[in-house]
């Protein structure tokens, strides 16, 4: 990163953000005079723009996009959705986003500003019409104590307990959350408290509190149900953080992806004002806070804490070297917390009823509930709110109902989470321990079936290719080895190639010890899996 950069880009601040208006330069030329403007070179914006998916030349200014992501491709449904919208669209006229968060029933599309999925093609023909509305409905379910999808209670309770939390004081609210021991529910598991401890103890005269709503794992869209169907859980996790730290400023950055989620979270956003529940010395608690809402544009690796901050700042997003951490050192030079949407949401319960009932709830060491995303190959797809250590068993078979079809595998967590073989099922728990000790990881518990007609080669193709154009280019392993190794299975699956065995586990590990962050360092883990657990499938492949 360019500290000199970061300070450049706060002269601008979050009224006028530099990463807003570069996003809406829609000519190079003017490039230029927006450098000159903002005191920042032109390349630099070039180098940033050319990032983002919806940026780039190659996929910018689309008429209609498909989604590439992994639950539609194991689906199958994707070629079908092209050839139908190919009757109504040049070929140079569609482009592809990556994972809509429709995976619990595929075929997805979006078209003007909207997404759309399993329309059949005289549906689809409606849609471009402009007659056709689309359903969103999914099965949302709660096994235990729902935290997360329990029904908000409304305004007028969330404002007596934001009274009862200032009068307690910003110390209480965090004593609360440490005692919660609430962990990060985007995958890393680090615990919610000690960063905002962390961001606590910092001198300064400005500070942030960002919500990560740019978690795209594919087959993932827990976090889209929280954004649209659970909004002001987030705003009040977002708001206790800001009273908790010091910070005045909160930021959604949202997914491109998930255009309804940005209208929702700003009605609601909205709400909150009508009730001088945002602003300048809200309840006369002399805590002043205020939200901003940022649209992102296309780059998985926004998912990365260090990588959103660059992007708010109009840098390309690429991951920054730590320390310093972004609870010292984070948006423009401010201590900042970065927390995901589901992490935030379970403030709300822990206040409400008492960090003593949230700690009831789960394992040991991990507490509360987890939200998992199951897909279209369950008889029940959707959103199923468990408490942690409930068994994966009793999640697919009694809440999902069981699978449609014969399924050898699922990956959990996203791209960089385990692939589970189907033995091991009933081995395993939903918290954070059992995965890690099974080999896997818990992640974003979004769950994605590989049925038994995937070939393993097909699905890890895929996987390093999308590993290699979602890498920031920021360090050489993974910028690198995630290109060589899609190189190597892709002409292994289509050649006579044989792979060295040797050389591919070189690669791994180089991934995996050398890389900056958790994008190239995690990758190797749903590779070697498939390596133990599928060696069969790979017999012909490798030498």
């Amino acid at each position: 990163m360019s500290k000199n950069f970061s300070e450049l880009s706060y002269r601008k601040g979050l009224k006028n953000n530099v990463f807003e208006e570069m996003t809406e330069i829609d000519d190079i030329s003017k490039l230029k005079a927006k450098g000159k403007e903002n005191l920042m070179g032109s390349a630099n914006l070039l180098g940033a723009m050319s990032f983002y998916d919806f940026l780039k030349p190659e996929n910018k200014g689309k008429k209609v996009y498909v989604c590439n992501g992994t639950a539609c491709l194991c689906a199958g449904t994707q070629d079908e959705v092209i050839n139908n919208l190919s009757s109504h669209f040049d070929e140079s006229e569609i482009g592809h986003m990556t994972c809509l968060g429709r995976c619990y029933e595929n075929s997805a599309f979006h078209y003007q500003g909207s997404n759309y999925s399993a329309l059949k093609k005289d549906e689809i023909e409606q849609v471009i019409k402009g007659d056709e509305k689309d359903s969103l409905a999914y099965n949302v379910e709660s096994s235990g104590t729902p935290v997360l999808t329990k029904p908000f209670e409304g305004i007028i309770q969330l404002k007596s307990l934001m009274q009862k939390s200032f009068d307690k004081g910003s110390q209480y609210v965090l004593d609360q959350i440490v005692a919660a021991n609430v962990r990060g529910r985007g995958g890393a598991g680090f615990p919610m408290g000690i960063k905002l401890d962390g961001c606590r103890n910092q001198k300064s005269d400005k500070k942030y509190i960002i919500c990560n709503a740019d978690e795209g794992d594919p087959g993932a869209f827990s976090d889209r149900y929280l954004l649209e169907e659970q909004p002001f859980y987030v705003l009040f996790g977002m708001l206790m953080a800001g009273f908790t730290t010091g910070a005045d400023d909160g930021i959604l950055y949202i997914r491109a992806e998930y255009p309804d989620s940005v209208t929702v979270m700003e009605d609601a956003i909205a709400q909150l004002k009508e009730n001088q529940l945002v602003g300048e010395n809200i309840l006369g608690s002399g805590f002043n806070f205020n939200f901003k809402i940022i649209q992102a544009q296309g780059a998985y690796i926004c998912g990365e804490e260090t990588a959103l901050i660059n992007s708010i700042e109009g840098q390309r997003p690429e991951v920054r070297t730590r320390p310093p951490y972004p609870v010292v050192q984070g948006l423009f030079n401010k201590p900042t917390i970065v927390n995901n949407v589901e992490t935030l949401a379970a403030v709300y319960y822990i206040l409400n009823q008492g960090a003593n009932s949230f700690i009831k709830l789960g394992t040991e060491k991990s507490k509360g509930t987890k939200l998992l995303s199951l897909d279209s190959f369950f008889n029940k797809p959707g959103i199923y709110e468990v408490e942690m250590g409930t068994s994966l068993s009793k999640v697919f078979n009694e809440l999902g109902g069981g699978f449609k079809e014969n399924v050898k595998a699922v990956q959990i967590g996203g791209p960089l989470g385990g692939i589970v073989p189907s033995e091991k099922f009933d081995t395993l728990t939903v918290d954070f321990e059992s995965f890690a000790n099974g080999g896997f990881l818990l992640g974003h518990a979004s769950v994605v079936c590989i049925p038994e007609r995937m070939p393993m080669i097909k699905y890890l193709v895929h996987l390093m290719d999308f590993a290699a154009y979602e890498s920031c280019g920021k360090c050489f392993p993974c910028r690198l080895g995630t290109q060589r190794a899609y190189e190597m299975l892709d002409k292994a699956e289509q050649s006579d190639y044989k792979i060295d065995k040797v050389l591919f586990d070189d690669l791994l590990t180089t991934l995996t010890e050398g890389s900056l962050c958790a994008h190239g360092g995690g990758i190797p883990l749903p590779v070697r899996n498939v390596l133990q657990y599928f060696e069969n499938e790979l017999t012909d492949y490798f030498e």
